[in-house]
């Protein structure tokens, strides 16, 4: 299992999205461009103590990461998707989540395996991506027996 930020718009969430990762052991892939300059020093200095051993896999773009990707793609979002709790993961997912500001393309919309959505209460937008993203990964870590043993 993996996660995967469709080019981050803010740097402090990269940083989280970096220590979530590390901290559950979960590889994180960041699908370029980025909305703010990326480079290894920058990643580092965004995961602070946590950036050396979080897993970071950098891709140029879209096509870059789509080719590169093993195993379902699993596009969390607002538009019509399956509930968090009704959809099944597997423990080669992808766990894809967009940009804070626009979320992802259409092409990359349509090109998921599964779309699945976080349910808010009524008059709610989104919550935070990296908010989103441990929702996420938690679930698909329980169901697939992957969660850190304590």
């Amino acid at each position: 299992m993996l996660l995967a930020l469709f080019q981050p718009d803010i740097p402090q969430n990269l940083g989280a999205a970096l220590r979530l990762g590390a901290c559950l052991g979960v590889p994180v892939h960041v699908i370029e461009p980025c909305g703010f300059p990326l480079s290894d020093r920058a990643i580092r200095r965004a995961a602070m103590d946590y950036g050396d051993p979080a897993e970071v896999i950098r891709h140029s773009g879209w096509a870059d990461f789509a080719a590169q990707a093993q195993g379902r793609v699993v596009l969390f979002t607002t538009k019509g998707a399956t509930p968090l709790h009704d959809f099944v993961f597997r423990s080669d997912d992808i766990l894809l989540f967009g940009r804070e500001s626009l979320g992802v393309p259409d092409e990359v919309h349509e090109a998921a395996d599964a779309r699945v959505i976080i349910p808010l209460t009524a008059g709610r937008r989104s919550f935070n991506v990296t908010v989103s993203a441990a929702i996420g990964l938690s679930e698909a870590l329980r169901q697939t027996g992957l969660f850190p043993k304590a």
